[in-house]
C-alpha cells in the first residue's frame, strides 16, 4: 500500500491520473478508486507520519476484502516480429506466432495475435507532435558514448559515462562525465542537474535504465525505491519512457545528439586525468551549445530557458537529498538482520519476517509495513552485532550483560 501514499501525494501536486498511473506502476482505473476512496474519506496528502499502511487501507476500504492480484497478459514484441518477418523473406506471422507460443503457452491465440499485430501495423508510423508546457519536463537519458579518463600514475584508462538532461519547453541542456552508470552516478546527477537549472521541474523523464527502473515494462514499469524516495524529496513524478518508444522522449534523444557531437567528438584529442578536469571541459563547451542561435527560429536554447522553463521551475528543497538504498531482509529467529556482514536487532515480534531496510552512509532504518520500526547507527565492523536492550524478550533482558563469571558468582551464592 505504499503506493496509496504516492497516488495521493502526486494527486495534490495537481498531476492527472494518467501521470499517476504511469508513475506508480498501477492501472487507472485504480489511480481513481485511490483517489475516490480518499475524497470520500476526507483524507489528503500529506498524511499524518504515524499513519502506517494499514491504518491507511483501512481508513480508505473499511469493508473491502484482501485485493486480488492481477496482471494483464502482455503483448509481444511487435517491432522485434516485425524485423524479423522483413528480415527473413520465409518468415510467416503463423510460424512467428507458433514461437511466441512455445515460449509462452497461454499467449494469445492466432486470430487474436493477426488482429493485434495489424493494429499495431497501422498505427506505428502515426506521429503526434509534442507540445511541452514550461517547467513541465526535463528528459534525461546516457550519451552511450563514453570520455576516456587516464590514470597519471600508471596510465590506466577508465571509460566515464556521460549523463544529459534536457528541459522539454526550451530544450536547455545539462552534461556532465561519472564515473559509471550505477544508482549513486544517476541519483547524482539528477540532483546536480536541478541545481544547475535553479529549480525542479513537474516530472522527470527517464529511459529504462536499470540503475532507475527496477522493471521495464510496457504497462508498468517499476521504479527504484531510492529512484522513488528522490522524486518524493524532490515533488516531482518519474514517468519512465516505453521501451522501444524512443518518440516519448525525443528530446533526450535531440539532446544526446547533441551532445555526442558538440561535447564527445569536440573532446576526442583532449587526454583527460580526472573527471573534475573532464567536467570543466563539458561545462565550457556545454555554455556554447546552450547560447547557439537556433537555426530555423530566433533566440536560443538559454534565451528560451529565460522566457519558458526558468519562470515555471518550482523551488528546490531546503536540502539535498541523502542517498538511501533500499533493501527486503528477513529477521533471523534471534530478531536480527544482517546488512554487509553487520548485524542489527528488531523487535523481537518481528522475527521471521520480512522487512525493508534504507541504508544511508550514517544510519540503518527498518521498516515493516510501511512504519519504522527501529533505527540504528550504521556500523561497518563485520562479525560483530548492534542490539537494543528494548528488543529483547523479557526473559532475554534478564540477561543481558551478564557475564560468565557473574553467572557462576550468583550460582554460588544462591547455594
Amino acid at each position: 500500500m505504499r503506493k496509496l501514499k504516492e497516488v495521493l501525494r502526486l494527486h495534490s501536486l495537481g498531476m492527472s491520473q494518467h501521470q499517476i498511473a504511469r508513475s506508480c506502476s498501477i492501472s487507472q482505473s485504480t489511480v481513481h478508486e485511490y483517489v475516490s476512496a480518499a475524497r470520500s474519506a476526507g483524507l489528503q496528502s500529506p498524511l499524518p507520519e504515524t499513519w502506517d499502511d494499514g491504518r491507511i487501507e483501512q481508513t480508505l476500504f473499511p469493508h473491502r476484502p484482501s485485493p486480488e492480484v492481477w496482471r494483464k497478459h502482455p503483448e509481444p514484441d511487435w517491432a522485434r516480429i516485425h524485423q524479423e518477418l522483413q528480415t527473413h523473406k520465409n518468415l510467416t506471422l503463423q510460424l512467428a506466432w507458433q514461437e511466441e507460443r512455445e515460449s509462452d503457452p497461454v499467449a494469445y491465440g492466432y486470430s487474436r495475435f493477426c488482429d493485434l499485430y495489424r493494429r499495431w501495423l497501422k498505427q506505428r508510423d502515426l506521429v503526434l507532435r509534442q507540445e511541452h508546457r514550461a517547467g513541465e519536463k526535463l528528459f534525461v537519458d546516457y550519451a552511450g558514448d563514453t570520455i576516456p579518463i587516464y590514470d597519471p600514475r600508471t596510465g590506466d584508462v577508465q571509460q566515464a559515462a556521460v549523463f544529459v538532461a534536457v528541459l522539454g519547453a526550451s530544450s536547455y541542456a545539462f552534461a556532465e562525465a561519472t564515473s559509471g552508470q550505477d544508482l549513486r552516478n544517476w541519483i547524482g546527477s539528477h540532483i546536480r542537474a536541478f541545481e544547475f537549472l535553479g529549480g525542479v521541474t513537474l516530472v522527470v523523464v527517464p529511459d529504462n535504465l536499470k540503475s532507475g527502473v527496477r522493471k521495464p515494462s510496457y504497462y508498468e514499469p517499476d521504479l527504484n525505491p531510492t529512484y522513488r524516495e528522490w522524486g518524493e524529496h524532490y515533488e516531482v513524478a518519474i514517468i519512465p519512457a516505453r521501451p522501444y518508444r524512443p518518440r516519448d522522449k525525443a528530446r533526450a534523444e535531440a539532446g544526446v545528439q547533441v551532445v555526442r557531437r558538440w561535447i564527445v567528438a569536440a573532446l576526442r584529442k583532449r587526454r583527460f586525468f580526472s573527471l573534475d578536469e573532464a567536467n570543466q571541459a563539458i561545462a565550457g563547451l556545454l555554455g556554447h551549445i546552450n547560447q547557439r542561435p537556433f537555426r530555423k527560429r530566433e533566440g536560443s536554447r538559454a534565451t528560451l530557458f529565460a522566457q519558458l522553463d526558468r519562470p515555471a521551475l518550482h523551488p528546490l528543497p531546503a536540502t539535498r537529498y541523502e542517498f538511501a538504498e533500499w533493501k527486503k531482509v528477513r529477521v533471523n529467529i534471534d530478531y536480527h538482520i544482517e546488512i554487509e556482514r553487520h548485524y542489527y536487532s528488531v523487535p523481537h515480534a518481528l522475527a521471521h519476517q520480512e522487512v525493508e531496510v534504507r541504508l544511508t552512509a550514517e544510519t540503518v532504518e527498518v521498516l515493516h509495513r510501511g512504519a519504522r520500526a527501529t533505527s540504528h547507527v550504521r556500523s561497518y565492523e563485520t562479525g560483530k552485532a548492534t542490539t537494543l536492550t528494548g528488543h529483547m524478550p523479557k526473559a532475554h533482558q534478564k540477561y543481558a550483560g551478564r557475564t560468565p563469571s557473574s553467572l557462576l558468582e550468583g550460582r554460588c551464592a544462591a547455594r
